[in-house]
């Protein structure tokens, strides 16, 4: 889980930016450029992104979460435990991002990176901050406190 949620980390920092020198160069703000990626690349790399995202997300809220949530309340939708909540804040962001980017591949010329900054200022947080604490909620001796091996074995992971 913490080489995907760091992949994930990753694959946003791709879009959002290139480098984490001072200042740091930012391929939202239309840099992409400057790098010799187009509008078009730039667009699909964060559908790239949106797409990964959703996909993982959903994946764990259809099937991992349920059975987590039968120990951990963290994982519980009908407790609107944290992980819960924290979904709902990184599927609104990329739910925005999509519409950016069919806007911006519809029109190309209506690109703006303050908008593109806006919305990924927008749910950074909450995307890297759910990332970590759902690799510490899976580490073995969080997890020790809710489970059994005999049951480990049995999650769908």
């Amino acid at each position: 889980m913490a080489h995907f949620h760091a992949w994930f980390k990753q694959e946003f920092n791709s879009v959002y930016e290139v480098s984490k020198s001072v200042p740091p160069i930012h391929l939202a703000d239309g840099s992409f450029n400057a790098r010799g990626m187009s509008l078009r690349q730039y667009l699909r790399q964060a559908k790239s992104l949106s797409t990964h995202l959703t996909f993982h997300h959903s994946l764990e809220e259809r099937h991992i979460f349920p059975v987590l949530a039968e120990k951990m309340p963290q994982f519980d939708h009908a407790a609107d435990g944290e992980h819960i909540k924290s979904h709902k804040g990184i599927h609104d962001g990329l739910d925005e991002l999509d519409a950016l980017i069919l806007k911006w591949t519809e029109n190309p010329s209506e690109y703006s990176p303050v908008e593109m900054r806006e919305c990924l200022d927008g749910f950074r947080e909450v995307l890297f901050r759910h990332l970590d604490e759902e690799v510490n909620d899976l580490k073995g001796e969080n997890m020790k406190k809710y489970w059994t091996l005999e049951e480990m074995e049995r999650i769908p992971m």
